[in-house]
């Protein structure tokens, strides 16, 4: 049985944030991503037309990339990037009416929130995950275990201030994923002709996420 998109997120443990300059650079990042073995990308409504890539990324990749698209702030945006090929739906806020309509049409919903009350009115509107945004700006870690304290129930993504050095703490403090930006999706690797500096970056990531995990499995035996 195919996996869900829920069960990529999780078992990937990352979401890499594309905000390329142009369709090149983003295809490029994409590959070398995957070249270390991330197979999840959110692209961002922010790349010059945004959903002509998603869907030339589709054609490309077809099952073998997870699609998402991101900063999607109007049901309009949630509608065409689903159309172009997006299985789940990121924003960097809440907009009750982009959750309404990717959820209508079947898709992951990644709203974004930051205070208790946005995100557990995300989550009653139907939220999958909530994306906290910016995390690092108000505690880290430290923030998201304290939101989780009265809301056990909620699925978390911090985004913002995710670096190797950071990951650990967030996974540890209850992250289901890791919104993870320049860290990754290092654009200026690109420019300079060195894509494997992201290839190395992905394994290091993938590898972060497995050890945790190994790690909470075997304290908990």
């Amino acid at each position: 049985m195919p996996e869900t998109t829920a069960q990529i997120l999780e078992r990937v443990g990352l979401i890499p944030v594309l905000r390329a300059r142009n369709a090149g650079q983003a295809h490029a990042v994409v590959q070398a991503m995957m070249a270390g073995g991330v197979s999840v990308v959110e692209v961002t409504m922010t790349l010059p037309n945004a959903v002509e890539v998603l869907r030339e990324l589709k054609e490309e990749y077809g099952s073998k990339l997870l699609l998402g698209s991101g900063t999607v702030t109007t049901a309009q945006q949630a509608e065409a990037t689903i159309e172009a090929g997006a299985e789940f739906v990121v924003s960097p806020s809440l907009h009750l009416d982009v959750i309404a309509a990717t959820k209508a049409a079947g898709k992951l919903s990644v709203p974004g929130g930051l205070t208790p009350t946005e995100v557990i009115t995300a989550w009653n509107a139907g939220a999958d995950y909530v994306k906290i945004f910016p995390c690092s700006a108000v505690g880290g870690a430290s923030y998201l275990r304290a939101l989780l304290a009265p809301f056990p129930q909620l699925k978390l993504i911090p985004t913002g201030g995710v670096t190797l050095q950071t990951a650990e703490g967030f996974l540890k403090a209850g992250a289901r994923a890791l919104g993870v930006g320049s860290d990754l999706v290092d654009l200026a690797a690109i420019d300079h002709g060195t894509p494997e500096t992201i290839t190395a970056a992905a394994r290091a990531y993938l590898k972060l996420v497995a050890q945790v995990r190994e790690n909470a499995r075997s304290s908990t035996l």
